[in-house]
C-alpha cells in the first residue's frame, strides 16, 4: 500500500510515503500493548523544496552570523544537574568563543555566569574543568567573587574609587531546570524554556521522567565536519540502508514516522524488530529477531529467542525487553506500550539537543561548533539510563574524549554493536564536508518527507540569522 497522510491530499506535495510498505502508526496498530496519544500523533508539514546552499556548512561568514545571532539567543542545554549535586559544584559550558560558569548556589538554584573576570576578562575558570568552590577568583589579579556573584573582594580597592563594589557582580545568562538538564539562555528577552518548547512536546516528556535517570557513558568525539552535518545526520532514518545495512534487519527505515513542531522541535519514530521495507521477501521474522538481539546478550544472556507460529520479531522483543528491564529496573513496566519498550524515538530541541527517551535506547546527543574552524565540531554521546528503584543515584560517568581519528570501539564498556554502528555514521561525515566544498551543484537536495526535520532545522536557522 502507499500510505497518504491524511491532512495532505493526495498527489500534493509531501503526501507520498513509502510504497507497498505499513505506516509506522499501523505497525503500532497490531502491537499488544498499545502506544498513548503522545507518540500515535502525528505532525508533518510540507516546508518547500528548494535546495539549501553548501556554503552554510563551510564559510566563516556563516558561522560568524550563527554566534551573533542564533547561539545566543536559543536554549541550551550545559549540563546535567547531577553534575552539580551540591551547593557550590560547578562545571563550564563554552559554545564557541562564549564560556559560562554552572554552578549550584543553593539546593533549589542554579546560575550561569558569563566565565570572564570583570577587570581585565580573565577566565575565572579553564574550559572543561569542574569541581567545588565557595567563590571564583581570578588567577591573574585576585578579584574575588561570591557563589551569587556578587563581588567580594578588590585587591587595592582604593585604586579603584570609580567601582561601585555593592553594585559589581558576575553577568548571568538565563537558567532554567527541566527533565534533569541545566539549561541556559544568553538572550535577556529569551521566552520561558517551556513555551520554546511547547506544552505538546513537554507533555510527552512527563512519563519518561529523565530526571531520574543518571548519566551511564559519556563520549565526547570531535569531528571533520560542520556542527550542522553532524546533527542532520541524526535527523533522518533514509540514510539506515547504505549506512548501516545490518541495522536494517531490523528496523522500519524508509516507513518511519516524522513530526515537526513550530521552529524548534521535531521528532523521528523508527518501528524497531520490524523489517526494512527495502528488504522485504528476502528475510523472515527470525532472521529480524537474531539481528535485533545482537550485541543485546549482556542484557538478554545467551539463551537463543525464536519467534512462535504466527507471532513478530516485534512482539517477542517487546515481552522480553519489558521482562528483562522490570527486573533491572525494579519497576512495573506493564504501562509501558511495546512502542515505547522498543521504539527510537528521536526529538530534536533545536538547535543542538537531541533526546531519545526510550526504554531500549536511551541516549542524548549534543553538537557543538568548533569555533577555530567551521569545517569541524564536537559531537556528545550520553548513555542515560534509569535509576533502579530504590536505589542510590550512581555518580555520572567521566566523559571519555576521542580524537579526529579515534573509533568508537576504543570507548571502554562501550557495546561493539553500538560502537560499529556510530563509526559508520562519523566516517560519512568527512566525506559530505568535503563533497560539499567540491560540489559544482551549490547545494543539497531534500526529501519532501524523510528529511522534513533537515527542513525545518535550516528553515528556523534562517530565521535567527536572516537568510543569505
Amino acid at each position: 500500500m502507499n500510505v497518504q497522510n491524511p491532512k495532505i491530499g493526495p498527489g500534493e506535495k509531501g503526501a507520498a510515503r513509502c510504497p507497498g510498505a505499513p505506516s509506522t502508526q499501523e505497525i503500532l496498530s497490531h502491537d499488544k500493548v498499545q502506544a498513548p496519544p503522545s507518540i500515535t500523533a502525528e505532525h508533518y508539514k510540507f516546508l518547500g523544496d528548494e535546495d539549501i546552499a553548501y556554503d552554510r556548512y563551510i564559510t566563516p561568514e556563516f558561522a560568524k552570523l550563527e554566534y551573533e545571532r542564533m547561539w545566543n539567543r536559543t536554549w541550551q542545554w550545559a549540563c546535567r544537574e547531577e553534575h552539580i549535586p551540591n551547593v557550590g559544584d560547578y562545571i563550564v559550558y563554552d559554545i564557541g568563543a562564549q564560556s559560562f560558569i554552572i554552578t549550584r548556589t543553593a539546593a533549589n538554584q542554579v546560575k550561569a555566569f558569563y566565565n570572564a573576570c570583570l577587570h581585565r576578562g580573565t577566565k575565572l575558570r579553564g574550559s572543561g574543568s569542574e569541581g567545588n568552590a565557595t567563590d571564583f577568583k581570578c588567577p591573574f589579579h585576585g578579584w574575588q567573587y561570591n557563589l551569587d556573584g556578587s563581588l567580594k573582594y578588590l585587591p587595592c580597592q582604593w585604586d579603584f574609587p570609580h567601582v561601585d563594589t555593592a553594585k559589581t557582580r558576575l553577568p548571568e545568562a538565563k537558567v532554567e531546570l527541566w527533565q534533569g538538564f541545566v539549561w541556559i539562555n544568553m538572550d535577556e528577552k529569551a521566552p520561558p524554556l517551556a513555551e520554546y518548547i511547547g506544552p505538546e512536546v513537554s507533555a510527552h516528556f512527563a512519563k519518561w521522567k529523565l530526571e531520574e535517570r543518571y548519566v551511564a557513558m559519556h563520549v565526547i568525539k570531535h569531528m571533520p565536519c560542520n556542527w550542522k552535518f553532524a546533527a542532520e545526520a541524526f535527523l533522518e532514518s533514509y540514510h539506515v540502508i547504505e549506512t548501516h545495512p545490518l541495522v536494517a534487519l531490523s528496523t522500519g527505515d524508509a516507513n518511519s514516522q516524522y513530526d515537526v513542531w513550530g521552529d524548534h522541535v521535531s521528532r523521528f519514530l523508527a518501528p524497531m524488530g520490524v523489517l526494512s521495507p527495502h528488504l522485504y521477501g528476502k528475510h523472515t521474522e527470525q532472521d529480524v529477531l537474531d539481528t535485533f538481539t545482537l550485541g543485546d546478550r549482556t542484557v538478554l544472556g545467551d539463551d537463543k529467542l525464536t519467534v512462535p507460529e504466527g507471532g513478530t520479531a516485534r512482539g517477542v522483543m517487546a515481552d522480553v525487553l519489558r521482562d528483562v528491564m522490570t527486573k533491572a529496573l525494579k519497576s512495573d513496566l506493564s504501562s509501558y506500550s511495546d512502542s515505547e519498550m522498543l521504539d527510537c524515538y528521536s526529538y530534536n530541541i533545536f538547535p543542538n539537543c537531541f533526546l531519545f527517551p526510550g526504554i531500549s535506547l536511551p541516549m542524548v546527543y549534543r553538537f557543538r561548533p568548533n569555533p577555530k574552524d567551521p569545517t569541524q565540531c564536537i559531537y556528545e554521546l550520553l548513555f542515560l539510563r534509569p535509576i533502579p528503584a530504590g536505589e542510590a543515584r550512581p555518580a555520572p560517568a567521566e566523559p571519555f574524549t576521542l580524537t579526529l581519528g579515534q573509533s568508537y570501539s576504543e570507548v571502554p564498556g562501550i557495546d561493539p554493536g553500538f560502537g560499529g554502528v556510530f563509526d559508520q555514521d562519523t566516517d560519512n561525515l568527512g566525506l559530505q564536508q568535503e563533497g560539499a566544498a567540491a560540489s559544482k551543484k551549490r547545494g543539497l537536495t531534500l526529501g519532501n518527507y524523510q528529511e522534513i526535520r533537515i527542513r525545518q532545522f535550516e528553515r528556523t536557522i534562517d530565521k535567527y540569522v536572516g537568510k543569505p
